[in-house]
Parts: structure tokens; sequence; C-alpha cells
């Protein structure tokens, strides 16, 4: 008995092969664009996770308040007076300030806007803007103590992408007007801005952009075993002090990558949510799909209920019969969704480890996700099948044998 329950909707399913594939799309477009975007957010999740851990759970970020990254768009700046308080500040080991803005880059007679970053010729603070930043020389050396106008340029500028030609070292490029000599060039990171970044040193990138005293943000490293929320506590307490600010109206903003990594993710949350809601109306569309389906199933079989039940069918077995038909539509157009779902991820993240290397989605197939969407597609099926279901099981068996 149990058997039939199976046998019999699958047999009606094969029977209407066309019909049956047009019910499966709604559902199975809806739970691909799910399982696709909850897997792509995870892997940019796991990619923005390990590259905040490998900065160290040792560094804290200092920016002005109100900007993007650098403090570009913002009012507020902090300066060297800034830097001086935080490398004071009990538990810090180390601090270094960099400036960021655009940059106008001019080679070959074309013109680029990439950022400019202007980072200190200290080699301890020069390398630990490097830690922080994940930057390895590939090319070249990086700027150094003496050197004025040069500079070092991202992993774009070895390629025909920016100036139609690959840049050498030793070339001179003009960044805002003012030749450079190309010292060195930095590994691909992965990151399109970081990759078509130019590195100056600091001294000469206040003087071009007229930021003397000005920085776009602070990289502050504590001491071995401090807590690095506690540090950053003390740092935004000295900082108050220096820049005259009450608590909780503080014109600067102190961070741990932890803070920044889930800021990150609050934001993929949000963008992931909006999206998935998008893809339920498919799910919806889908379910609608099927109960029209299973209406027509019902009047199409009418005789064959009342055959049925004239050989002593109850009405809960011809309801149970159409409700596993319903069924098998949402598992199966949960499985084929789920199925393209993950090959769609795995295509972008193909696609990512082409273009931009692998530090920016790293894919992991959730199987307790899959398993979740499938049991979510069945029951999506199963309860847009109860209505024709609920109908075919009331048909009274000698008015179904004279259905024409």
């Amino acid at each position: 008995m149990i058997k039939d329950y199976i046998k019999i909707p699958w047999k009606e399913i094969r029977r209407r092969k066309v019909r049956s594939w047009l019910t499966l799309i709604g559902i199975f477009i809806g739970i691909a664009t799910i399982v696709s975007l909850i897997t792509l957010g995870q892997g940019l999740e796991n990619a923005i996770e390990g590259q905040f851990s490998a900065l160290g759970k040792d560094k804290l970020f200092i920016t002005p308040k109100g900007g993007t990254f650098g403090g570009l768009g913002s009012s507020e700046v902090l300066t060297d007076d800034d830097l001086d308080v935080i490398r004071s500040t009990s538990g810090v080991k180390r601090a270094a300030g960099m400036g960021y803005t655009t940059g106008r880059y001019e080679f070959n007679d074309i013109v680029r806007y990439n950022f400019v970053a202007g980072i200190p010729l200290h080699p301890e603070e020069r390398a630990l803007i490097g830690e922080a930043q994940t930057w390895h020389i590939g090319k070249g050396r990086s700027i150094e103590r003496g050197d004025k106008y040069k500079v070092l340029l991202g992993y774009e500028y070895t390629q025909t992408t920016q100036f139609e030609k690959a840049l050498d070292l030793g070339g001179k490029i003009d960044i805002n007007g003012i030749e450079f000599k190309i010292v060195g060039f930095l590994e691909k990171i992965g990151s399109p801005p970081d990759d078509k970044s130019g590195f100056i040193p600091l001294d000469t990138y206040a003087e071009i952009y007229d930021k003397e005293n000005e920085l776009g943000y602070i990289i502050a490293q504590t001491d071995l075993g401090e807590e690095t929320g506690k540090i950053a506590e003390e740092i935004k307490k000295d900082l108050r002090k220096k820049r005259d600010v009450d608590e909780g109206e503080e014109d600067f903003v102190v961070e741990t990558p932890e803070q920044l990594a889930a800021t990150f993710a609050i934001i993929l949350d949000i963008v992931q949510i909006v999206l998935i809601g998008i893809a339920g109306i498919s799910l919806f569309v889908g379910g609608v799909g099927i109960m029209n389906t299973m209406y027509t199933s019902v009047l199409e079989r009418t005789k064959e209920i009342g055959v049925m039940k004239a050989l002593g069918a109850k009405n809960s077995h011809v309801m149970a019969l159409f409700l596993v038909e319903s069924g098998i539509y949402g598992f199966g157009g949960g499985l084929i969704g789920a199925i393209i779902g993950i090959g769609f991820a795995k295509l972008v993240e193909a696609i990512f480890l082409i273009a931009v290397g692998p530090a920016f989605l790293l894919i992991e197939i959730d199987w307790i996700l899959v398993l979740g969407t499938l049991l979510f597609s069945f029951i999506v099926g199963c309860l847009s099948g109860i209505a024709p279901a609920r109908r075919a099981s009331k048909l009274h068996p000698v008015d179904s044998l004279r259905y024409e």
C-alpha cells in the first residue's frame, strides 16, 4: 500500500512530462537562487574572515568617523599628533599612519584615476603597514628612506589592462602631473582597488596633495598578550582627551579585525535577506504552479478517482495520493534547484579564482542547507497540493464515474 502512494503519483508525473517540467520550473528557479545566494554569501564571509584572520588579532585600525576606508569622504582627519598619542598609549607596541586618496595616473598618453597611498619610510612602520594590508613584493623593492619621487605599484600595472602596455621596473609614470620612477610591483592581492593602487613616500604624498600633518588612517599593534578590545578602549580614551571630545561624540573610529569582519558580515546578511526575499516570490509562483497542475490533474482523473472509491478507497487514501504527487513536484524542483544553485556558486568561484584570485571567495558546500532546502521545497509542494487533494477526496464515486 505504501509503495502505491509513490508508484501511482510517479506514473502520473511521467505521463505528463511537458506539464511536469513546466511545473518544476518555478520551484527550482527559486531554490537555485536561494542555494546559490546563501552559498556565495557564506563563501564571501569565509574569505573575509580569512583575510582578517591573516591580519592577526593584535592589530587595531583607527580612522576618521563618517568616511570610507582611509578616511575618504570624511570631513574629519587624523594627524601626526594623534599618531603620537596612540604610540604612547599603554599596551601599544607600535603604530603607523598612512595617507589615502584618489590620484591621476598618466602613462602612454592614457589617463586613469586610481588610489594613491602615502606610506611611511621608517622600516618598522612600513613593515606594520605591509603586515596589516597583507602586501608582498612581486618585483623590485618597496619604498625606502631617501626615496622621494619613487613609486611602488599594484599588480595591475604589470598587465596591459590599465595602459595597454605593461610597465617595467625603472620606468616612469606621472601621478598628479609629477613624474615618478617605478621601483617595485606588488604581488596580486585580488582586490581591484589595491591591485590598481600606487604607493609613494608619505612626505611626498603630503606635498603633492597638500595634506601636511594629515593621515587617512592609523594601524596600531598591541603588545604580546594584551587584549585588543581593552587597548582599543584605552586608545579611545586618550584620543578623546587629546581631541577634546566627549564619550559617544567621537570624531574617529577604533576597530579590531573582528569588528571589521562583523561589519562586513552584517552588510552581506542584509543583502542576502533582500535577495532571498526576491527569490521567495519565485517560490510562491512555483507553489501556485503546482496547485494549478494538481487542480488540472483532479479534473483529468475524476473517473479514475471514482473507480478507486468504488473499489473501496477512502477519502484519506485519495487525498494522500494527491499530496504525495504535489510533494514530489516540490522535492523534484528542490533537488534540481539545489544542484543548479551549487553549480552556479562553484562557477562563480572559478571565475573569481581566474579574475581576482582565491582571496575573496571560498565556497564550502553546506549540506545542512541543501537538506533544509529539499525539505522546504517538499513542504511547499505538499502545502500547494492540499486544496486540490481535498477536492479530489470529496468527489462522490457515482458522480465521478459519470463525469465527461
